[in-house]
């Protein structure tokens, strides 16, 4: 893959916007009603949704199909629940991945257990290698290596990323990366073709480029492993590294 390096950021503000009763959410790329023909996705990346959705509400029970989706909990808690039979409660630091392979129906709720508090997560879909794999869930908690700091596997499936302690997606030429740093503290970005940084709370100065905040993103072409810096307060970032993109 011949490419020209380049650093393409998208401010928060400029996302595409959904604010209904329940629920306020913003797409990273088209989604739904929201379509741009040139901001369809970015590498295998098709979706990136920084969804808020209020306590007692969430997204009834609705399908999906040939599709690598991870979500990443912020805030509070979410219940997912599939026609696989698999549920779970998916909290900060939690990692959990549903493979729609061949068809899952799922919804996902803010805590029914009383919950008072919104649920703040980043869903992400991934374009799969190989279509029709059959259905699958996997959920980690890697709260522990998010200690450190640095950047920790969330999600790969690529084949060095075997021996890691992260969840696997369908996809080789993929990974997310989760990093907590704190204030003043410094992270290396992946070395790939493409590299796609989301800002999830916080903010960081991107070398070369300079301060991003919170929801902010940067697509990085031909990334060569800059540096970011964590701001005053800390920061949380997810990073893809992608060695593909769409045709």
């Amino acid at each position: 893959m011949s490419l020209t390096p380049s650093v393409d950021v998208r401010r928060s503000g400029d996302r595409f916007a959904t604010r209904i009763d329940w629920l306020d959410s913003k797409h990273s790329f088209s989604f739904g009603p929201h379509y741009d023909p040139d901001n369809t996705h970015f590498g295998v990346l098709m979706v990136s949704n920084d969804d808020v959705v209020r306590a007692g509400s969430g997204f009834d029970t609705h399908p999906h199909r040939d599709m690598e989706i991870v979500t990443w909990v912020l805030d509070g808690s979410l219940v997912h629940q599939d026609s696989t039979g698999h549920n779970g409660l998916i909290h900060p630091g939690l990692a959990q991945r549903m493979s729609a392979g061949t068809g899952i129906l799922h919804s996902e709720k803010n805590d029914a257990a009383g919950a008072t508090q919104d649920v703040h997560f980043v869903q992400m879909w991934v374009v799969p290698d190989e279509s029709g794999v059959a259905p699958g869930y996997e959920q980690l908690d890697i709260t522990p290596e998010l200690d450190g700091g640095g950047l920790v596997v969330v999600a790969s499936g690529m084949p060095e990323h075997a021996a890691d302690r992260a969840i696997t997606i369908s996809q080789k030429h993929a990974a997310l990366y989760a990093a907590r740093p704190p204030a003043g503290s410094v992270v290396t970005l992946p070395t790939s073709p493409l590299a796609h940084l989301f800002v999830a709370r916080g903010a960081v100065e991107l070398e070369g480029v300079g301060v991003l905040h919170t929801g902010d993103t940067a697509r990085i072409t031909a990334s060569d492993g800059r540096r970011l810096t964590a701001g005053p307060d800390g920061a949380e970032v997810l990073v893809w590294e992608m060695h593909a993109t769409l045709g």
